[in-house]
């Protein structure tokens, strides 16, 4: 603490304003005993007071409520120690102030008195004293703390004629406001008003009393010449002056509709003694909770209207029937909606992008058409863009994608599960007329989310079925138009809801069972399942570590080799996805955990052969090349939903009129088109390949696919089942370690086929080294990562005879 000979920079300006300062004038009016020159001052460390909804200004003298503790103390120390306090407005009114909430220009004030009121609270008299600016605030136990800088005032002289003219017209426009309120409300501030001269003095009183806001006051203590503080002041004086008279002639003309309520009140008070005297009055805080939750909601007048149209239904009924418990339940939805309530967070591309990777491995395509949705959303400012649709097989990552998207733009989740409902009023609600009616589930999620503006995922929207109750696909139209869904009209609510503000985010398996319109509402992103490496990386970054921890594993207990983990995926799953993989993950760490309570040591690093032991005998048989040792055995590539596979045509001649084509192996309609149509072709160009007429007319042709039990369908075996068939009719070979994919015309013309990325890694799993496709793959083999092409060779092809010469005529 420094005393008053070391502070010499602040005391000397209060000195230096001569007779008329208005330092000793104010104090001598307020407290003639008080002596300013004993007041300590450290420049260095002044202790802070935080002042809640007003704005002290230079030597007026303010009475300041004080509403906590620790300020109290603050000010009793300062008042018993005679020592001069920093008086600064907080910015807002937040439940803990912190030093970001206080302004930095405030008032050098000195604590007068301090007097406890009747109920218990304190009041604190403050003498403010010259304006200094906060070069630092520090925080402390008890309280926060600054050093100042004196700001000077620019004071013009008394004969100044324009500061005369602002002096006389402050005050003249502060009466009118004064005229507009009734002689008792202002008979003070008029008598103070009277007893100043000093248009300094003046002009800093009349802001303290003036009707402007905080932010105009702080404004107007931050000008350091008093000729434009007061000119400032007159036009903000003028603009609360007539809006208090507009304000007053409002009040005077609703003053008939508030006599006719008062009516309106009477009949409902003899209403409600009636109720009295039958023993059916309602809980009287029913009403009254929900008029006050009312009244902080900012709805729109016709919701508005509405409520309170629905409330006063709400006092007619008896609270003994039905009808009471139903309508203040529909009442109780409409204040729980977050009809006015949004989460406010700023779009970060970057930070979206680090979220969809940290929980998404690969899926490159879908993190791009997302992240350009959210940019679009960015450059808005609102949410009206296409519905994504994520189509795919199950375990995907579909319904955690929806999820991370909430997380990365900071707003509530919400999952609506689509599958198995066949009831209209699921999505649109219930009518009120039927006993238990509810909102639709899309209301009830964004009650359950508290939030206008989350991000809800509407999982497996392919499962909708519809009966007599309704078509619940055909209601999702209207919420997944972004035309549309800005006036939602939900049965139950009965007003009209605005979905624009909601993201909505669908995924499906299959596109086949949703509804033409439906489909058109939605843009389709295919999420394909994952490459064998893929999963190798998911399983290592999020299936294991998850794992290990839900199991009570530290983290460092279980290592399972990359090695290790594609014998898992490869031997003991089949499925696009990951789900089955986790599910063997923790099959295999529980029966480690079984040995490790037991006391037993686990292995280091789990390889093939400890995980063969831990899990058992395979329970699927990976594919294996056979090699080209066999005439009319030619090896094809494969989709499926468990993703790419190696399969085997097999074609064999047997004697007879050549009039039979027999087809086995489970194939579906497409693929026996495509051997039919391949036998033709090979009959009609029979003089190309070099195949005998009479060897058609006295073979009959056998085409079988390998593991029957499993079904097979599509055209893409096309140039595969052609060049089996050649194989066997001319005896020659196809070329060691070559696999092929294509669809075929009746003039042999190679088309492009689906599942590219998947079938090439089956072929290298294998030990393929070749692969023919069809020229037009080429734009499919330049989107795979360059590791994954690695020790293959691409052959792509026009037409069939250019598949003859790489498979068979080069051998």
């Amino acid at each position: 603490m420094r005393n008053k000979q070391t502070d010499n920079s602040v005391y000397k300006s209060y000195e230096s304003m001569g007779s008329e300062s208005p330092v000793n004038g104010i104090i001598s009016e307020v407290a003639p005993d008080f002596n300013f020159s004993n007041v300590r001052i450290d420049e260095r460390r002044m202790p802070v007071i935080p002042v809640r909804n007003m704005v002290l200004f230079p030597f007026i003298t303010v009475p300041m409520a004080v509403n906590d503790s620790d300020t109290l103390d603050v000010l009793e120390l300062a008042h018993r120690n005679n020592q001069a306090v920093l008086a600064l407005s907080v910015k807002e009114n937040p439940d803990k102030i912190t030093g970001k909430d206080l302004y930095r220009i405030g008032v050098v004030c000195v604590v007068a008195r301090i007097m406890e009121m009747p109920d218990g609270s304190y009041t604190a008299f403050m003498v403010a004293a010259n304006r200094v600016k906060a070069q630092r605030i520090t925080s402390k136990e008890n309280g926060f703390f600054a050093s100042v800088e004196y700001i000077p005032e620019n004071i013009p002289s008394s004969e100044d004629i324009e500061l005369a003219a602002i002096f006389s017209s402050v005050r003249d426009s502060f009466s009118e406001i004064l005229s507009l309120f009734s002689d008792d409300e202002t008979r003070e501030v008029r008598y103070a008003l009277s007893q100043f001269q000093s248009p300094f003095k003046l002009i800093n009183f009349i802001i303290c009393n003036s009707p402007i806001t905080l932010e105009q006051k702080q404004m107007l203590l931050e000008e350091s010449d008093i000729k434009k503080r007061g000119s400032e002041l007159l036009h903000m004086l003028d603009t609360a002056y007539q809006m208090l008279q507009l304000k007053f002639d409002i009040q005077e003309r609703t003053r008939e509709d508030i006599t006719r309520q008062q009516r309106d009140q009477f009949l409902q008070q003899q209403l409600r003694t009636i109720k009295e005297e039958l023993g059916d009055l309602p809980e009287e805080s029913d009403e009254a909770e929900l008029l006050a939750r009312a009244e902080k909601k900012e709805w729109n007048k016709e919701i508005e209207r509405h409520f309170s149209k629905e409330l006063k239904k709400l006092g007619r009924f008896m609270v003994s029937t039905p009808e009471y418990g139903i309508q203040y339940t529909y009442l109780n939805t409409l204040l729980s909606l977050p009809w006015d309530k949004k989460t406010d967070s700023p779009i970060d591309l970057e930070y979206v992008e680090e979220i969809l990777d940290r929980d998404h491995f690969g899926l490159n395509k879908i993190k791009d058409r997302i992240l350009e949705q959210v940019a679009v959303m960015k450059l808005r400012g609102d949410m009206k863009a296409p519905i994504l649709c994520l189509y795919g097989p199950p375990g995907v990552g579909k319904t955690s994608l929806g999820k991370s998207v909430a997380e990365a733009l900071g707003r509530e989740y919400a999952r609506i599960s689509l599958g198995g409902l066949h009831d209209e009023a699921e999505i649109r609600g219930h009518r009120r007329t039927y006993i238990g009616a509810m909102p639709g589930r899309i209301i009830a999620a964004l009650e359950k989310t508290e939030s206008n503006n989350p991000v809800i995922v509407l999982d497996e929207i392919d499962k909708i079925s519809k009966d007599i109750k309704g078509d619940p696909s055909a209601a999702l139209l209207e919420v997944l138009d972004p035309e549309q869904n800005s006036h939602f009209h939900d049965n139950y609510v009965d007003v009209d809801y605005d979905l624009s503000d909601v993201l909505f985010i669908a995924t499906a398996n299959t596109l086949d069972t949703i509804s033409a319109p439906l489909l058109d509402r939605m843009e389709l992103i295919e999420v394909s399942g994952y490459i064998v490496e893929e999963k190798i990386e998911i399983a290592k970054r999020h299936l294991l570590p998850k794992a290990l921890t839900d199991l009570g594993f530290d983290a460092e207990d279980v290592r399972i080799s990359d090695e290790g983990l594609r014998f898992i995926i490869e031997r003991y799953t089949r499925e696009s996805g990951v789900r089955q993989l986790d599910k063997t993950i923790r099959r295999l760490l529980r029966r480690l955990a079984r040995q490790k309570a037991a006391g037993k040591d686990l292995p280091s690093c789990i390889d093939p052969s400890d995980a063969r032991t831990i899990l058992g005998k395979e329970e699927h048989v990976a594919d294996v090349y056979e090699g080209n040792d066999y005439i009319g055995v030619v090896t094809g590539l494969a989709w499926t939903a468990a993703g790419g596979e190696i399969l085997f045509i097999e074609s064999s001649m047997s004697k007879g009129k050549g009039e039979k084509l027999t087809l086995t192996g489970n194939l579906g309609d497409v693929m026996k088109e495509s051997a039919t149509l391949a036998l033709q072709y090979v009959r009609a160009h029979s003089d190309e390949l070099g195949i005998k007429e009479e060897s058609f007319t006295e073979n009959n042709v056998h085409i079988h696919v390998p593991e029957g039990a499993i079904p097979k369908d599509g055209p893409s075996a096309g140039i595969t089942i052609v060049t089996s068939l050649v194989s066997a009719f001319t005896g020659k070979k196809v070329r060691d370690k070559l696999a092929m994919t294509g669809e075929m015309t009746l003039r042999g013309k190679v088309l492009p086929v689906g599942g590219i990325k998947e079938k090439i890694l089956a072929a290298k799993r294998a030990g393929i080294t070749d692969i023919i496709l069809s020229t037009d793959n080429l734009r499919d083999i330049e989107d795979i990562e360059p590791v994954y092409l690695t020790g293959l060779n691409f052959h792509y092809v026009r037409n069939i005879s250019e598949v003859m010469d790489i498979a068979i005529n080069t051998i």
